[in-house]
């Protein structure tokens, strides 16, 4: 029997109208603002109504690190949400929502697959309710407006050599990383050179998810740095008077989206960082919301648990004040074998060495999210060609780290192939055996807080950096910035930043090549290895096979 593509399970779906989704959590129709029959914006009103309200648990999904074998960290994120409402509870699936950028590049969908997805599936992974494109719209504007004002006269003496907004795009485009602006004569402006990143990466998309309303949004659009002047002093965003029409822009994009899951069970999906260059998790006021709606609420991090996870716990967590009942690490048999040497080609046959060889990344990760004080469980995302063998060795592995594997089969079978697992989580949320904290304290010195990320997450000797970057760090320090977070920007693949080197790597260093000061969004991005804050497109991308079919259907998204 052929297998259905993630696509045509979707199109398939029964789906509820919005307006009962909503009503399933409480929400009245007219706190609904329907983006046709299957989406809605959740308004503001409302929200701030459930202040009062108990907070329900929360459990993150993440995963290890990524291989081309697949780990299935949403699929597993939203087999769980439906997994939880089968057994009983009443739980609210939390995810980001899709960049155009990956979808017409290789990394396809963001909205689960099999029988574990959030439809509308084309919609979420195209356009969906425009918050992408608010947010770009956003970002573009101040860009706009910083180089208006420097025609006209440049009333705040800006350095034109140390402007540091660059503009943004949601797509994958590496021919604008670093570009020459205003070109063509006097009328056009000075001419500088600037560059694009890909609009995941915007600090309007980090600031949108951290905002808990639109008058904490419009004052952390303020404090964007977007330059200096020729005294090096910094200019802010409220100095070129952008704050407030940037907000106009984000006003709807501020509101939750609402969807539902295969099961008819309800997701929020908002905004979107990736985990390799930003903070990788979805919005706190979606997740806020969530938890007083729900007794529940999974929601997972960007890539691997080095990146997203981390992440998530010491930039998230510790500006919302959340905690996390409980995490989920996914991982596959697949991947296992991949890490333990196995080309992609030969994943279907038995290899139960490789298996255990490949362990030891998984390991590492379980250990990092107990560093937290959070209690794990691994779920094994199953595939069809794991055989009992390779399955006894992850279990028999996580056992001896002080952890459960369990087998999950949601894929294929939604929440009655998860229900093992839900039991799981509820009994480690019930237990109380969270005793949640971040990495570091709000006081260690910048360079301080790098250096623990990497010896403590990436199991690195330590950090190199030029003597400016340091500097870099003091002088923000000096600046009144010194209490923020770091935010690693590196490859999702390994915990080093070379992208080869899987498994659980030891003996090696962090290169920091750049530090970038995101004062709105409050965290500090440090830049290592090779990552681009601007990916490009692969040799053959999945642009190529997306395409309306005869019926008018999307086809080629996956």
């Amino acid at each position: 029997m052929a297998v259905k593509t993630d696509i045509e399970i979707a199109r398939e779906a029964k789906k509820k109208p919005i307006m009962e989704i909503g009503a399933k959590l409480g929400i009245p129709s007219e706190h609904l603002l329907p983006y046709g029959h299957d989406k809605a914006k959740v308004g503001q009103e409302f929200i701030k109504s459930l202040s009062g309200k108990p907070d329900g648990k929360l459990i993150l999904v993440t995963a290890i690190n990524p291989t081309p074998a697949g780990e299935g960290k949403t699929t597993t994120t939203v087999g769980l949400g439906d997994g939880l409402n089968r057994i009983g509870k009443k739980a609210v699936v939390c995810i980001r929502e899709a960049s155009l950028g990956p979808n017409f590049g290789m990394k396809g969908g963001a909205a689960g697959g099999g029988y574990a997805q959030v439809v509308p599936m084309e919609e979420m992974n195209l356009h969906f309710t425009g918050d992408f494109h608010a947010i770009t719209s956003a970002h573009n504007l101040l860009s706009a407006m910083i180089d208006n004002h420097i025609y006209w006269g440049n009333d705040l003496d800006i350095d034109e050599r140390r402007i540091v907004w660059r503009r943004v795009m949601d797509m994958n485009d590496r021919a604008l990383r670093d570009i020459v602006v205003s070109l063509g004569g006097v009328s056009n402006g000075f001419p500088r050179q600037t560059g694009f990143d890909i609009t995941v990466a915007s600090e309007v998309m980090a600031i949108l998810c951290l905002s808990n309303d639109l008058a904490d949004l419009q004052k952390r659009l303020g404090d964007i740095v977007i330059g200096y002047t020729r005294a090096k002093t910094p200019v802010y965003c409220r100095d070129i008077k952008a704050d407030g029409a940037m907000t106009v822009l984000l006003k709807d994009a501020m509101q939750p989206n609402l969807v539902q899951t295969l099961e008819n069970n309800p997701a929020f999906v908002h905004g979107g960082p990736f985990a390799n260059i930003a903070h990788g998790c979805n919005s706190v006021i979606a997740t806020k919301t969530a938890l007083k709606l729900g007794e529940y609420v999974v929601t997972e991090a960007g890539f691997g648990a080095d990146l997203g996870a981390e992440k998530f716990f010491d930039i998230k967590c510790r500006k919302a004040g959340l905690k996390p009942a409980a995490a989920v690490i996914v991982a596959t048999v697949r991947a296992m074998k991949m890490n333990g040497g196995v080309a992609k080609a030969d994943l279907g046959a038995e290899n139960v060495d490789a298996v255990k060889n490949g362990c030891p990344n998984l390991g590492r990760h379980i250990g990092n999210v107990k560093g937290f004080g959070v209690p794990v469980v691994v779920a094994i995302n199953h595939f069809f060609s794991d055989t009992d063998a390779e399955i006894a060795a992850v279990k028999a592995y996580v056992a001896e780290q002080g952890a459960e594997a369990i087998l999950c089969k949601h894929w294929a079978l939604g929440s009655a192939g998860i229900e093992e697992l839900a039991h799981k989580v509820v009994s480690l949320a019930e237990s109380g055996a969270s005793n949640f904290a971040p990495l570091y304290p709000d006081e260690m010195p910048l360079f301080q807080k790098l250096e623990t990320i990497a010896k403590r997450i990436y199991h690195a000797d330590g950090v190199i950096a030029d003597k400016s970057i340091r500097d870099q760090l003091k002088a923000w320090e000096a600046a009144g910035y010194g209490h923020l977070p770091i935010c690693v920007a590196k490859t999702q693949y390994s915990f080093t930043t070379d992208p080869t080197q899987r498994g659980a790597p030891t003996g090696h260093t962090v290169p920091v090549r750049e530090v970038r000061l995101s004062a709105g969004a409050g965290f500090v991005v440090a830049i290592c290895g090779e990552v681009m804050t601007m990916p490009g497109l692969p040799r053959v991308p999945s642009a190529e096979v997306i395409r309306l079919n005869d019926m008018g259907n999307v086809e080629g998204l996956f």
